[in-house]
Protein backbone atom coordinates (compact mmCIF):
# COMPACT_ATOMS: atom_id res chain seq x y z
CA UNK A 1 0.00 0.00 0.00
CA UNK A 2 1.18 3.38 -0.74
CA UNK A 3 1.88 6.30 1.45
CA UNK A 4 -1.00 8.34 0.54
CA UNK A 5 -3.55 5.40 0.61
CA UNK A 6 -1.78 4.89 4.43
CA UNK A 7 -3.11 8.44 5.45
CA UNK A 8 -6.21 7.96 3.81
CA UNK A 9 -7.41 4.90 5.89
CA UNK A 10 -6.52 6.67 8.54
CA UNK A 11 -8.11 9.69 8.14
CA UNK A 12 -11.93 9.79 7.74
CA UNK A 13 -13.43 12.50 5.60
CA UNK A 14 -15.08 13.99 8.72
CA UNK A 15 -12.04 14.65 10.48
CA UNK A 16 -12.88 12.70 13.80
CA UNK A 17 -10.33 10.08 15.70
CA UNK A 18 -9.16 7.00 14.05
CA UNK A 19 -9.92 3.57 15.11
CA UNK A 20 -6.28 3.07 16.95
CA UNK A 21 -7.13 6.17 18.96
CA UNK A 22 -10.52 5.98 20.37
CA UNK A 23 -9.16 1.72 21.13
CA UNK A 24 -6.73 3.65 23.15
CA UNK A 25 -8.40 6.23 25.15
CA UNK A 26 -10.96 3.79 26.24
CA UNK A 27 -8.22 1.60 27.49
CA UNK A 28 -6.74 4.75 29.29
CA UNK A 29 -10.43 5.02 30.37
CA UNK A 30 -10.44 1.59 31.37
CA UNK A 31 -7.23 1.57 33.65
CA UNK A 32 -7.82 5.16 35.12
CA UNK A 33 -10.62 4.67 37.28
CA UNK A 34 -9.35 1.55 39.17
CA UNK A 35 -5.92 3.07 39.72
CA UNK A 36 -8.13 6.45 41.07
CA UNK A 37 -9.57 4.38 43.00
CA UNK A 38 -6.50 2.60 44.32
CA UNK A 39 -4.87 5.95 45.39
CA UNK A 40 -7.60 6.88 47.68
CA UNK A 41 -7.45 3.18 49.20
CA UNK A 42 -3.64 4.01 49.13
CA UNK A 43 -4.16 7.39 51.41
CA UNK A 44 -6.54 5.99 53.39
CA UNK A 45 -4.51 3.86 54.50
CA UNK A 46 -1.46 5.72 54.68
CA UNK A 47 -3.56 8.51 56.79
CA UNK A 48 -5.27 5.43 58.85
CA UNK A 49 -1.44 3.82 59.63
CA UNK A 50 0.68 7.51 59.94
CA UNK A 51 -2.98 8.24 62.90
CA UNK A 52 -2.08 5.02 64.53
CA UNK A 53 1.56 5.71 64.62
CA UNK A 54 1.33 9.30 65.68
CA UNK A 55 -1.06 7.74 68.90
CA UNK A 56 1.59 5.05 69.83
CA UNK A 57 3.95 7.44 69.92
CA UNK A 58 1.66 9.51 72.07
CA UNK A 59 0.78 7.00 74.51
CA UNK A 60 4.87 5.57 74.63
CA UNK A 61 5.69 9.31 75.50
CA UNK A 62 2.64 9.65 77.93
CA UNK A 63 3.79 6.12 79.88
CA UNK A 64 7.23 7.20 80.16
CA UNK A 65 6.02 10.33 81.23
CA UNK A 66 3.35 9.20 84.11
CA UNK A 67 6.35 6.51 84.91
CA UNK A 68 7.90 9.56 86.43
CA UNK A 69 5.83 10.38 89.39
CA UNK A 70 4.85 14.68 89.84
CA UNK A 71 5.88 16.03 93.03
CA UNK A 72 5.50 19.56 94.80
CA UNK A 73 8.36 21.09 96.79
CA UNK A 74 9.34 23.58 99.10
CA UNK A 75 12.37 25.10 100.13
CA UNK A 76 12.63 25.69 103.74
CA UNK A 77 12.79 28.90 105.19
CA UNK A 78 14.55 29.72 108.44
CA UNK A 79 12.53 30.70 111.75
CA UNK A 80 12.47 33.76 113.32
CA UNK A 81 15.49 35.40 115.56
CA UNK A 82 13.15 35.18 118.39
CA UNK A 83 9.53 33.47 118.61
CA UNK A 84 7.07 34.16 120.25
CA UNK A 85 5.64 31.40 123.20
CA UNK A 86 2.20 32.56 125.11
CA UNK A 87 1.22 30.95 129.08
CA UNK A 88 -0.69 31.07 131.31
CA UNK A 89 0.39 33.79 134.12
CA UNK A 90 -0.47 34.11 137.87
CA UNK A 91 -0.71 37.73 139.22
CA UNK A 92 0.38 38.19 142.63
CA UNK A 93 0.80 40.97 144.69
CA UNK A 94 5.23 41.99 145.28
CA UNK A 95 4.11 41.94 148.81
CA UNK A 96 1.53 39.94 150.67
CA UNK A 97 0.64 39.06 154.70
CA UNK A 98 -1.83 37.76 156.81
CA UNK A 99 -2.30 40.38 160.09
CA UNK A 100 -2.25 37.98 162.92
CA UNK A 101 -3.23 38.59 166.87
CA UNK A 102 -0.22 38.36 169.09
CA UNK A 103 -2.55 38.61 172.26
CA UNK A 104 -5.85 37.15 173.85
CA UNK A 105 -8.86 39.14 174.39
CA UNK A 106 -11.60 40.23 172.54
CA UNK A 107 -11.63 42.89 169.34
CA UNK A 108 -13.16 46.26 170.39
CA UNK A 109 -13.00 47.94 167.07
CA UNK A 110 -11.39 48.05 163.96
CA UNK A 111 -10.44 51.01 161.43
CA UNK A 112 -10.05 49.65 157.66
CA UNK A 113 -12.11 47.55 155.78
CA UNK A 114 -11.33 45.71 152.16
CA UNK A 115 -10.36 47.81 149.58
CA UNK A 116 -8.86 50.29 152.30
CA UNK A 117 -5.23 51.43 151.41
CA UNK A 118 -3.61 51.99 154.48
CA UNK A 119 0.33 53.32 155.46
CA UNK A 120 3.08 51.43 157.39
CA UNK A 121 2.15 52.00 161.06
CA UNK A 122 -1.43 52.81 160.67
CA UNK A 123 -3.86 51.22 163.07
CA UNK A 124 -5.71 48.70 162.08
CA UNK A 125 -7.94 47.45 164.77
CA UNK A 126 -7.95 47.86 168.74
CA UNK A 127 -8.10 44.62 171.19
CA UNK A 128 -9.34 44.22 174.40
CA UNK A 129 -7.40 42.11 177.23
CA UNK A 130 -8.47 42.41 180.88
CA UNK A 131 -7.11 39.27 181.35
CA UNK A 132 -3.65 40.80 180.08
CA UNK A 133 -4.24 44.06 181.90
CA UNK A 134 -4.53 42.00 185.12
CA UNK A 135 -1.56 40.03 184.73
CA UNK A 136 0.68 43.13 183.98
CA UNK A 137 -1.13 44.72 187.08
CA UNK A 138 -0.07 41.54 188.93
CA UNK A 139 3.41 41.59 187.85
CA UNK A 140 4.15 44.86 188.75
CA UNK A 141 3.20 44.27 192.05
CA UNK A 142 5.50 41.38 192.06
CA UNK A 143 8.21 43.31 190.98
CA UNK A 144 7.58 46.28 193.49
CA UNK A 145 7.91 43.51 196.32
CA UNK A 146 10.84 42.32 195.09
CA UNK A 147 12.81 45.41 194.50
CA UNK A 148 11.32 46.26 198.32
CA UNK A 149 13.53 43.09 199.38
CA UNK A 150 15.87 43.80 197.51
CA UNK A 151 16.53 47.31 199.02
CA UNK A 152 16.22 45.58 202.77
CA UNK A 153 19.03 43.41 201.23
CA UNK A 154 21.02 45.75 200.23
CA UNK A 155 20.93 47.64 203.68
CA UNK A 156 21.90 44.76 205.90
CA UNK A 157 24.56 43.52 203.18
CA UNK A 158 26.13 47.06 203.62
CA UNK A 159 25.48 46.60 207.67
CA UNK A 160 26.99 43.69 208.09
CA UNK A 161 29.73 44.39 205.89
CA UNK A 162 30.62 48.24 207.51
CA UNK A 163 30.68 45.79 211.40
CA UNK A 164 33.16 43.03 209.59
CA UNK A 165 35.41 45.46 209.72
CA UNK A 166 35.12 46.14 213.16
CA UNK A 167 34.99 42.26 213.84
CA UNK A 168 31.41 42.73 215.68
CA UNK A 169 30.02 40.06 213.08
CA UNK A 170 31.24 37.01 211.91
CA UNK A 171 32.57 36.31 208.08
CA UNK A 172 29.68 33.81 208.01
CA UNK A 173 27.20 36.36 208.81
CA UNK A 174 28.32 38.64 206.20
CA UNK A 175 28.32 35.98 203.77
CA UNK A 176 25.20 35.60 204.40
CA UNK A 177 23.85 38.75 203.96
CA UNK A 178 25.76 39.18 200.75
CA UNK A 179 23.87 35.68 199.34
CA UNK A 180 20.53 37.19 200.17
CA UNK A 181 21.02 40.42 198.20
CA UNK A 182 22.66 38.69 195.02
CA UNK A 183 19.07 36.13 195.31
CA UNK A 184 17.20 39.18 196.01
CA UNK A 185 18.74 41.14 192.69
CA UNK A 186 18.13 37.79 190.53
CA UNK A 187 14.41 37.91 192.12
CA UNK A 188 13.91 41.34 191.13
CA UNK A 189 15.43 40.67 187.02
CA UNK A 190 13.34 37.74 186.64
CA UNK A 191 10.04 39.79 187.84
CA UNK A 192 11.69 42.76 185.45
CA UNK A 193 11.28 40.83 182.31
CA UNK A 194 8.19 39.29 183.24
CA UNK A 195 6.64 42.57 183.64
CA UNK A 196 7.51 43.43 180.20
CA UNK A 197 6.57 40.42 178.61
CA UNK A 198 3.01 41.23 179.62
CA UNK A 199 3.73 45.20 179.09
CA UNK A 200 4.76 43.99 175.22
CA UNK A 201 1.34 41.47 175.11
CA UNK A 202 -0.71 44.45 175.89
CA UNK A 203 1.40 46.73 173.30
CA UNK A 204 -0.17 43.81 171.16
CA UNK A 205 -3.98 45.03 171.58
CA UNK A 206 -3.05 47.76 169.10
CA UNK A 207 -2.40 46.33 165.66
CA UNK A 208 -0.84 47.88 163.02
CA UNK A 209 -0.14 47.50 159.35
CA UNK A 210 3.63 46.25 158.77
CA UNK A 211 3.77 47.73 155.21
CA UNK A 212 1.66 50.26 152.68
CA UNK A 213 -0.45 48.56 150.94
CA UNK A 214 -4.54 47.54 150.38
CA UNK A 215 -6.76 45.71 152.77
CA UNK A 216 -7.63 42.48 150.63
CA UNK A 217 -9.48 40.64 153.85
CA UNK A 218 -11.19 41.17 156.93
CA UNK A 219 -11.54 38.15 158.47
CA UNK A 220 -13.02 39.67 162.00
CA UNK A 221 -15.57 41.78 163.36
CA UNK A 222 -16.35 43.65 166.75
CA UNK A 223 -16.66 41.20 170.03
CA UNK A 224 -14.66 38.18 168.51
CA UNK A 225 -12.67 36.23 170.20
CA UNK A 226 -9.08 36.30 169.56
CA UNK A 227 -6.70 33.77 170.47
CA UNK A 228 -3.61 34.78 170.00
CA UNK A 229 -1.69 33.34 166.73
CA UNK A 230 -4.60 31.41 166.02
CA UNK A 231 -8.14 31.40 164.84
CA UNK A 232 -11.30 33.48 165.75
CA UNK A 233 -14.39 31.53 166.65
CA UNK A 234 -17.13 33.71 166.28
CA UNK A 235 -18.79 35.02 162.99
CA UNK A 236 -16.43 37.28 160.73
CA UNK A 237 -16.49 39.03 157.90
CA UNK A 238 -14.40 39.70 154.55
CA UNK A 239 -16.53 40.87 151.59
CA UNK A 240 -18.70 43.40 153.50
CA UNK A 241 -18.86 45.49 156.44
CA UNK A 242 -21.94 43.79 157.71
CA UNK A 243 -19.89 40.63 158.69
CA UNK A 244 -20.46 37.99 156.13
CA UNK A 245 -16.92 36.48 154.87
CA UNK A 246 -16.94 35.64 151.01
CA UNK A 247 -16.57 32.27 150.40
CA UNK A 248 -16.80 31.26 154.22
CA UNK A 249 -19.54 30.34 156.72
CA UNK A 250 -20.39 31.95 160.25
CA UNK A 251 -18.34 29.97 162.90
CA UNK A 252 -15.39 28.79 159.85
CA UNK A 253 -11.81 28.88 161.91
CA UNK A 254 -9.35 31.91 160.50
CA UNK A 255 -5.98 32.37 160.97
CA UNK A 256 -5.82 35.81 160.52
CA UNK A 257 -7.44 39.21 161.65
CA UNK A 258 -6.27 41.13 157.94
CA UNK A 259 -4.88 40.27 154.94
CA UNK A 260 -2.75 43.15 153.39
CA UNK A 261 -1.24 43.56 149.93
CA UNK A 262 1.27 45.80 148.14
CA UNK A 263 0.27 46.10 144.33
CA UNK A 264 2.29 48.88 143.22
CA UNK A 265 4.20 46.38 141.76
CA UNK A 266 3.29 42.89 140.99
CA UNK A 267 4.63 39.70 140.24
CA UNK A 268 3.28 37.06 137.75
CA UNK A 269 4.57 33.55 137.76
CA UNK A 270 4.64 31.37 134.42
CA UNK A 271 5.31 27.54 133.94
CA UNK A 272 7.57 27.80 131.46
CA UNK A 273 7.88 24.43 129.45
CA UNK A 274 11.50 22.49 129.66
CA UNK A 275 12.26 22.75 126.25
CA UNK A 276 12.13 26.53 126.29
CA UNK A 277 13.78 27.09 129.82
CA UNK A 278 17.33 27.39 127.37
CA UNK A 279 16.11 30.68 126.24
CA UNK A 280 14.87 32.17 129.42
CA UNK A 281 17.49 34.55 129.78
CA UNK A 282 17.21 37.03 133.43
CA UNK A 283 16.57 40.75 132.46
CA UNK A 284 17.40 39.81 128.80
CA UNK A 285 13.91 37.58 127.44
CA UNK A 286 11.30 41.00 126.49
CA UNK A 287 7.98 40.05 128.09
CA UNK A 288 4.15 41.33 127.71
CA UNK A 289 1.32 40.94 129.92
CA UNK A 290 -2.31 40.35 128.01
CA UNK A 291 -5.61 39.79 130.51
CA UNK A 292 -8.63 39.69 129.38
CA UNK A 293 -10.32 42.93 130.37
CA UNK A 294 -7.80 44.89 128.22
CA UNK A 295 -7.82 43.35 124.66
CA UNK A 296 -6.44 46.52 123.45
CA UNK A 297 -3.26 46.59 125.71
CA UNK A 298 -0.36 45.43 126.58
CA UNK A 299 1.64 45.78 129.90
CA UNK A 300 5.33 45.35 129.88
CA UNK A 301 7.22 42.95 132.32
CA UNK A 302 10.15 42.46 133.53
CA UNK A 303 11.70 38.85 134.09
CA UNK A 304 13.47 39.42 137.27
CA UNK A 305 14.45 35.64 138.23
CA UNK A 306 13.87 31.92 137.82
CA UNK A 307 13.56 28.87 140.13
CA UNK A 308 17.30 27.99 138.27
CA UNK A 309 15.38 23.97 138.41
CA UNK A 310 12.77 21.90 136.52
CA UNK A 311 10.20 20.63 138.41
CA UNK A 312 10.03 17.06 138.42
CA UNK A 313 6.38 16.71 138.47
CA UNK A 314 5.60 19.52 135.62
CA UNK A 315 8.60 19.46 133.85
CA UNK A 316 8.76 23.16 133.75
CA UNK A 317 10.91 25.89 135.22
CA UNK A 318 8.82 28.65 137.17
CA UNK A 319 9.69 32.30 135.86
CA UNK A 320 8.49 35.69 137.92
CA UNK A 321 8.16 38.72 135.77
CA UNK A 322 7.80 41.89 137.68
CA UNK A 323 4.92 44.32 136.29
CA UNK A 324 4.70 48.00 137.33
CA UNK A 325 1.18 48.69 138.45
CA UNK A 326 1.48 52.39 139.87
CA UNK A 327 -2.40 53.33 139.66
CA UNK A 328 -3.51 49.73 140.54
CA UNK A 329 -4.56 48.97 137.18
CA UNK A 330 -4.16 45.57 137.37
CA UNK A 331 -5.58 43.26 140.17
CA UNK A 332 -3.99 40.85 142.34
CA UNK A 333 -4.79 37.41 142.03
CA UNK A 334 -5.58 37.69 137.97
CA UNK A 335 -5.20 35.37 135.27
CA UNK A 336 -3.47 36.32 132.17
CA UNK A 337 -1.30 35.40 129.06
CA UNK A 338 2.33 35.95 129.15
CA UNK A 339 3.39 36.62 126.07
CA UNK A 340 7.44 35.21 125.92
CA UNK A 341 10.24 36.13 123.40
CA UNK A 342 12.65 33.65 123.18
CA UNK A 343 15.76 33.30 120.76
CA UNK A 344 15.51 30.64 118.36
CA UNK A 345 18.64 28.57 116.87
CA UNK A 346 20.39 29.81 114.07
CA UNK A 347 20.09 26.30 112.03
CA UNK A 348 16.60 25.79 112.72
CA UNK A 349 14.31 25.56 109.48
CA UNK A 350 10.57 25.87 109.20
CA UNK A 351 8.39 23.43 107.05
CA UNK A 352 5.06 22.53 107.05
CA UNK A 353 3.97 19.79 108.39
CA UNK A 354 2.36 17.98 105.65
CA UNK A 355 6.19 17.27 104.22
CA UNK A 356 6.74 15.06 107.12
CA UNK A 357 7.28 11.57 106.50
CA UNK A 358 6.85 9.13 109.62
CA UNK A 359 8.25 5.96 109.52
CA UNK A 360 9.43 3.81 111.66
CA UNK A 361 13.01 4.37 111.39
CA UNK A 362 13.11 7.82 112.26
CA UNK A 363 11.29 11.35 111.08
CA UNK A 364 12.27 11.62 107.98
CA UNK A 365 12.08 13.97 104.74
CA UNK A 366 12.31 13.67 100.87
CA UNK A 367 14.68 15.76 99.31
CA UNK A 368 14.75 16.35 95.54
CA UNK A 369 18.41 17.04 94.39
CA UNK A 370 18.77 16.69 90.04
CA UNK A 371 15.49 14.92 89.70
CA UNK A 372 16.04 12.38 92.30
CA UNK A 373 15.14 11.86 95.77
CA UNK A 374 16.86 11.46 98.51
CA UNK A 375 15.39 10.84 102.34
CA UNK A 376 16.66 12.47 104.43
CA UNK A 377 16.28 12.00 108.76
CA UNK A 378 15.89 15.13 110.43
CA UNK A 379 15.50 16.03 114.17
CA UNK A 380 12.13 17.95 115.01
CA UNK A 381 12.13 20.92 117.01
CA UNK A 382 8.89 22.94 118.38
CA UNK A 383 5.42 21.85 116.91
CA UNK A 384 3.74 25.08 115.49
CA UNK A 385 0.54 23.45 114.30
CA UNK A 386 0.35 23.80 110.69
CA UNK A 387 4.48 24.34 110.66
CA UNK A 388 6.98 22.43 112.29
CA UNK A 389 10.74 23.47 113.06
CA UNK A 390 13.48 21.05 111.87
CA UNK A 391 16.69 21.47 114.38
CA UNK A 392 19.02 18.94 112.34
CA UNK A 393 19.02 17.52 108.98
CA UNK A 394 17.83 20.35 106.56
CA UNK A 395 19.94 23.21 103.95
CA UNK A 396 18.54 26.23 103.53
CA UNK A 397 18.58 25.54 99.20
CA UNK A 398 17.15 21.86 100.04
CA UNK A 399 13.49 21.27 97.79
CA UNK A 400 11.53 19.29 100.22
CA UNK A 401 8.63 17.31 98.31
CA UNK A 402 4.99 18.27 99.91
CA UNK A 403 2.83 14.74 100.63
CA UNK A 404 4.76 12.78 99.79
CA UNK A 405 3.62 8.92 99.05
CA UNK A 406 4.43 6.10 101.28
CA UNK A 407 6.31 4.40 98.00
CA UNK A 408 8.49 7.63 98.18
CA UNK A 409 12.51 5.71 98.10
CA UNK A 410 16.03 6.94 97.99
CA UNK A 411 16.79 7.24 93.90
CA UNK A 412 13.62 7.64 92.90
CA UNK A 413 13.30 9.81 89.63
CA UNK A 414 10.60 12.72 89.74
CA UNK A 415 9.07 15.37 88.02
CA UNK A 416 8.76 19.03 90.29
CA UNK A 417 5.72 20.21 88.89
CA UNK A 418 5.32 23.13 91.60
CA UNK A 419 7.94 24.44 93.88
CA UNK A 420 7.12 26.81 96.46
CA UNK A 421 9.45 29.44 98.08
CA UNK A 422 10.11 30.28 101.81
CA UNK A 423 7.32 32.59 103.30
CA UNK A 424 4.95 31.58 100.33
CA UNK A 425 1.73 30.91 101.91
CA UNK A 426 -0.15 29.60 98.10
Amino acid sequence: MTQPQIKQSIATPEGGLSNTEATANKAHRRWLMPSLVAGVVLVLLFSGIRSRFKAREALHATTVQLAVPSVSVVVPKRAAPAQEIILPGNIQPFISSPIFARTDGYLRKWYFDIGARVKAGQLLALIETPEVDQQLVQARATLATAEANLALAQITRDRYQGLLVKHAVAQQDVDNAVGTYNANKAIVDADRANVQRFEALVSFEKVYAPFDGVITARNTDIGDLINAGSSTTAASSTGSSAGSSAGSSPGAARTDLFHISQTGMLRVYVNVPEEYSQGIKVGHTDSEIVLAEFPDRKFTGKLVRTSEAINATTRTLLVEIDVSNPTDTLLSGSYAEVHLKIPSRNSTFLLPVSALLFRSEKLQVGVVKDGKVTITDVTPGHDLGTEIEIVVGLKPDDQVVINPPDSLITGQEVQIVQATLPGDTR
